[in-house]
């Protein structure tokens, strides 16, 4: 039987502290969010291992370093409002929910979508809410929003989810070019969106997020 809370405590240590990753709010979300219970029954047990974990075909929940990582560059603070775009089966969309004022989730696969809203409030987290739509569409009858975070690779990302985005807000997204990535924060100024490359990381990417394939004569 796994002692998950041990568990987790070493991946903080081992995992996230090391990355440079000191913000309270962080540490605390990731030390109380208990991560093998937003995992399929199958999987629990490689909750802790620093990798993505795939969870079906093309979807992941991200590792516990990039993710924290993500948090950090995004720096989300109480009185703020989320998109979590792609949160598979909630984790994400539980530790945001630890740091912002409230969350939107949106997840296009419909099970999952159910079962992550099921996961949120089996934990008591109440300030969150799970849309089923089109990741690439967002939800913007709830926005605007203060921070993005887009839960896996992207070639690039729609301008529906970046018309979403306050001014002066921020976005984070995994740009994948082959099997290699880098995770980029950009910040609203004055209608467009400024990216900066802020870590090396990958994921598989998402659906509808792939370039359009070019149209031969």
């Amino acid at each position: 039987m796994q002692n998950y809370s041990i568990l987790r405590e070493t991946m903080v240590d081992t995992q996230v502290r090391p990355s440079d990753v000191t913000k309270f709010p962080i540490i605390d979300a990731m030390l109380s969010v208990p991560r093998e219970a937003f995992l399929p029954d199958a999987l629990r047990d490689v909750a802790y291992m620093g990798e993505n974990i795939e969870i079906a075909q093309g979807r992941c929940v991200l590792e516990p370093r990039t993710i924290a990582k993500m948090l950090d560059g995004l720096n989300v603070t109480a009185d703020e409002l989320v998109l979590d775009v792609a949160p598979a089966l909630g984790y994400s969309t539980a530790l945001l929910a630890q740091l912002a004022e409230a969350v939107v989730a949106v997840e296009e696969d419909e099970d999952m979508a159910s079962e992550a809203e099921a996961n949120l409030g089996a934990h008591g987290i109440h300030n969150a809410a799970v849309i089923t739509g089109p990741l690439t569409e967002g939800s913007a009858k709830h926005g605007p929003y203060d921070v993005i975070v887009i839960q896996g690779g992207v070639s690039d990302v729609p301008q529906a989810l970046l018309d979403q985005l306050k001014e002066g807000g921020r976005i984070a997204a995994i740009f994948m070019s082959g099997a290699l990535g880098e995770v980029r924060i950009g910040h609203k100024i004055e209608g467009a969106v400024n990216w900066r490359m802020e870590f090396n990381a990958a994921a598989p990417v998402l659906p509808g997020f792939s370039p359009a394939p070019a149209f031969v004569f």
